[in-house]
Formats: structure tokens, C-alpha cells, sequence
């Protein structure tokens, strides 16, 4: 059985069995590689995976925020695909009820990743999902404007409300970040939260008020638009990369929208950290490929294979390099930072970053929408960082 938490109810749904199944030498996916760009890369990739074993791969792409909800549907009409991909915060709801096989049963080769890597793709200890590349954020930041204020790249916090201060001035920000109610703006917090003790599995302890406490700061030193509770990811680049920002929070998949202007420098730095000499801890984010439960074990065994075929050193640098994000494999991650200078940061934020799932689990949702409700209450007014996140803990453990 396979249980699912869709808008607060639990889904449960039978995925073994595959009526209609396609020809047997034919892997199907389903993904959310909806861009077009983006579909044909993962097919050039799947194709050269295939190929040398006489097999073919298909891909079934729906936007993101779908995919959960089409596994549910093929799940009960037996037409579960062979690779279900899905965002690393999804897999522990997939995993809950034993609907995925574990990749140790497989055969699959799971050594050298990364330890983040491996949290991404496990529930209770046991390695359900594998991902090829993964992505977390850091700083972003115009080195004209920053040489022009003679501003050097903040490494911790005091820093960063210092060069954000002197960064704005004539219709820039001396920072961007998103604060949305969702997903996107939970992301953005992490980083602060985790790096100053946060703890999403006690957040009433107090260990996240510096990071709202921070981010209260940035916006009432007018360093920080007031309009970050409405931006999301894209919102903040938008705002980047019409010079109306000095600096961002941002992901690496806002890079071909930065190479694509040529009047906007960037580079990037790690994100700052409370105190000098601290670690930023960021959240890893990505997709794992996992392998549903089958009635038909070859079909699982030639899932494996191409598993392993796309997750080899080469083929995880050429498609880290493809898609500006950093391999899991610890010697394809080193690889990539001396072939792509430009965004090593990344690749040392990946390492110690961590799953959102790893200490909450199916709770993550609750968790994550606890969050975004306390730092939009301290930033629009309506409650002190400390008060905020005692609300929180309560709304995460009883869903009011």
C-alpha cells in the first residue's frame, strides 16, 4: 500500500501491479520535467543509460506540484511507472506504508554520495530514493555594486546587516530574500534558522528567534524591502536583476535567467553565518528517482540499471553541469567545483546541508507551513520572534 498526506488526509492507495503495462523493454518515468529544455536533457541522458541495454526510456512529465497527485491516480488503476521521481520533502509520505522498494533490494550502488544526499532519499534509515544532483541556496550579490559602496561579501550576520545598510540607497535594496507564505519562503528561512540553533522538530524551544530576529532587523533597517512577504524565488530574482536589489538569497536554477542578462554582473558567496567561524547549514533540495513496488521484477531490476548508469561520476558531472546544480557523488561534487568556479559555493553548501524530512518526517508539511506562519507575523508586526514561534510549535502539533 502506498499512503499519501494530501491537504491534510491521509491517501491510501494499493501500487503494486501495472495493467496495461508497456512493452517490456520500455522504462517509464514520471517527473516534473515539464520545460521543454529541460524534458530533452533528461532524455539524452536516459537514452545514452538505455540504449546499451537494449531497453528504451519514456517519460510522463507533469508540472511539480502534480506529480504527488498522479502517482496517487496510476497508483489505483495499477499503472504505476517504473522510476517515480519526486521532491525529496515528498519521499517519507511515498515510503510510510513499504509502496517503494528499497534500493539495497535492488542492487543498486549507493555508495559515495554525499551524506545529505543519502537524507534526502531515506526514510527511517532505509535508502528508498537516489538523487543525481541537488541544489540548496546561497548569496548572490553584484560585485559592481558592492566594489562601487566598497563593500566586501558578508560572511556573517552583523556583516550582512552592515553591507545591506550601505547598499541601499537610489532605488536598490541592499538585499532580497523571500518571505511567501509557502514553500519558497520556508526554504529561504532555513538557512537562518538552522544556523542559529533552530530546531523544526521543538520549534517552541526558542533556537530560531535570532533568524527572525535577524530578518525583522533587515526590514525595519529598510536594508530589505517590506514586500518580501509577498515574493517568491522568482520575485526576488526579478528584483536582483533589475538593480533593484544589491543582494539575494537565490538557488542555482535562477542562473540561466542571470547568464541571460548582460547588463547584470553576479557572483556568489556562501550564506552568512551567525558568528565568524560558524557553518552555514542550508537545506538540500531536489528530486529523487525511487522505484515503485512491481508485480513484475524485471521491470524493477531494469529500473536499477538505469539508476546506476545516471548516478556514475561522469554522468552525474555532465548532468550537474547541464542543469547548474551539484552532484551527490562526493568525487563528481569536486569535479564540478573546479570545472564551474563560479558556483563552488553551491557545492560547499550541499555538502553540509540537510533534508527538511530527516528529524520530522511525514510531519514536514504541518512543520513547514508552522514556519511560514511565524515569520510572516514577525516581519508584518503582529508578534515578537519568541511569541511566534511558541505559536508555531503549537500549530505543527495540533494542525491549528
Amino acid at each position: 500500500m502506498l499512503a499519501a498526506v494530501t491537504a491534510g488526509a491521509a491517501v491510501a492507495l494499493g501500487l503494486t501491479g501495472c495493467a496495461a503495462a508497456p512493452d517490456p523493454d520500455t522504462v517509464t518515468v514520471l517527473n516534473s520535467a515539464t520545460d521543454t529544455a529541460e524534458h530533452t536533457k533528461n532524455q539524452k541522458f536516459f537514452d545514452r543509460c538505455a540504449r546499451p541495454l537494449g531497453l528504451r526510456v519514456e517519460q510522463l512529465s507533469v508540472p511539480a506540484d502534480q506529480v504527488s497527485s498522479k502517482a496517487l491516480r496510476m497508483a489505483s488503476s495499477h499503472s504505476l511507472p517504473d522510476i517515480l521521481e519526486l521532491d525529496g520533502s515528498e519521499l517519507p509520505q511515498f515510503a510510510l506504508t513499504g509502496g517503494l522498494r528499497p534500493l539495497d533490494d535492488l542492487g543498486v550502488d549507493t555508495s559515495g554520495f554525499s551524506r545529505s544526499a543519502v537524507s534526502l532519499g531515506s526514510y527511517q534509515g532505509t535508502r528508498y530514493g537516489v538523487a543525481r544532483s541537488a541544489n540548496s541556496l546561497a548569496l548572490y550579490y553584484n560585485p559592481d555594486l558592492l566594489a562601487k559602496a566598497g563593500v566586501e561579501p558578508p560572511r556573517t550576520w552583523a556583516e550582512l546587516r552592515t553591507a545591506a545598510h550601505e547598499l541601499t540607497g537610489d532605488g536598490t535594496y541592499g538585499l532580497a530574500f523571500s518571505a511567501s507564505p509557502d514553500a519558497d519562503g520556508v526554504y529561504q528561512f532555513l538557512p537562518f534558522f538552522w544556523s542559529s540553533g533552530g530546531d523544526e522538530a521543538r520549534l517552541g524551544d526558542g533556537g530560531g528567534a535570532k533568524a527572525l530576529g535577524l530578518w525583522k532587523q533587515l526590514v525595519a533597517d529598510r536594508s530589505v524591502s517590506k514586500a518580501v512577504v509577498n515574493w517568491n524565488q522568482q520575485d526576488v530574482n526579478d528584483q536582483f536583476v533589475a538593480g533593484r536589489a544589491a543582494m539575494m538569497i537565490n538557488g542555482p536554477w535562477q542562473v540561466p535567467v542571470l547568464d541571460a542578462q548582460k547588463k547584470t554582473r553576479w557572483a556568489v558567496a556562501t550564506i552568512p553565518v551567525p558568528e565568524a567561524g560558524g557553518t552555514a547549514v542550508a537545506p538540500i533540495g531536489g528530486t529523487v528517482m525511487t522505484v515503485p513496488k512491481s508485480d513484475t521484477p524485471e521491470r524493477e531490476r531494469n529500473a536499477a540499471k538505469i539508476l546506476d548508469c545516471l548516478n556514475t561520476p561522469r554522468n552525474q558531472l555532465a548532468w550537474g553541469k547541464a542543469t547548474n546544480n551539484v552532484p551527490t557523488r562526493t568525487t563528481a561534487a569536486r569535479s564540478y567545483a573546479e570545472q564551474s568556479p563560479k558556483l563552488a559555493p553551491f557545492t560547499e553548501l550541499v555538502a553540509t546541508a540537510r533534508s527538511r524530512t530527516a528529524r520530522v518526517g511525514t510531519r514536514w508539511p504541518a512543520v513547514g507551513d508552522a514556519l511560514a506562519g511565524a515569520f510572516q507575523s514577525v516581519l508584518t508586526g503582529r508578534s515578537s520572534p519568541e511569541a511566534a514561534l511558541r505559536r508555531a510549535e503549537q500549530q505543527a502539533s495540533t494542525g491549528k
